[in-house]
């Protein structure tokens, strides 16, 4: 095996294992994150376990491309380019991403019209431990900026994304319980949903390019 080509491999190799960890990581948080914002009413807290929720789906699915692209490498038959599978991976990612972001924009706002009691101290508590479950996942998957693969950008990107909506329900939710203004806790998940739209959109279309060839 040519040297660059076993290099690249031993790359992609431990981005695979860092991007499982991930997976691990986030699968556990949701679980928590979903059942306290069920049980005490927190359209933040919610909102971050289902967007994490998306996550699992989003980077186990980077996960599984980086399998598939050491099990094609192995395979001398293979001529064709493996990015374009990364690639792919991460545009699927974004439209997860913005799917889930948009489906948070709505609960929020029915919130508006039908506003629930919120356990407040169970929900913040929760909150910090999703959001340095993020900052761990973040750490773990941080690259150059400078690298051109778009599967590792889009777990990463999943997860500052999630980091954004601990850090909005943590300030909400404190917000909310000291002036006792409930409103503001889905008020910060619209917030949130909208620069995660951003975010997601850009991953679009700068993964997009690689998978029809535009420079």
């Amino acid at each position: 095996m040519p040297k660059n080509k076993s290099r690249n491999q031993m790359i992609e190799n431990n981005k695979e294992r860092r991007t499982l960890w991930v997976v691990l990581l986030t699968a556990i948080t949701m679980l928590v994150e979903i059942f306290y914002g069920l049980t005490t009413n927190s359209m933040a807290l919610l909102a971050d376990g289902i967007h994490m929720g998306s996550h699992v789906f989003a980077i186990g699915l980077s996960w599984l491309a980086y399998i598939a692209v050491r099990k094609l490498a192995a395979k001398d038959s293979f001529t064709g380019n493996s990015s374009k599978i990364l690639s792919l991976s991460g545009y699927s990612s974004g439209l997860i991403l913005l799917l889930f972001a948009f489906f948070i924009l709505v609960e929020a706002f029915e919130r508006f019209y039908v506003p629930q009691n919120i356990a407040y101290d169970e929900a913040i508590i929760v909150a910090f431990i999703g959001l340095i479950v993020n900052l761990i996942s973040a750490v773990l998957l941080h690259h150059k900026h400078d690298d051109t693969d778009h599967n590792i950008k889009a777990a990463y990107l999943h997860v500052l994304a999630d980091a954004l909506t601990s850090i909005s329900a943590i300030a909400g939710l404190v917000a909310a319980r000291t002036w006792d203004i409930p409103f503001i806790d889905p008020l910060v998940a619209i917030v949130s949903s909208v620069v995660i739209i951003k975010w997601s959109i850009g991953l679009l279309m700068s993964s997009s390019k690689v998978l029809i060839d535009i420079k």
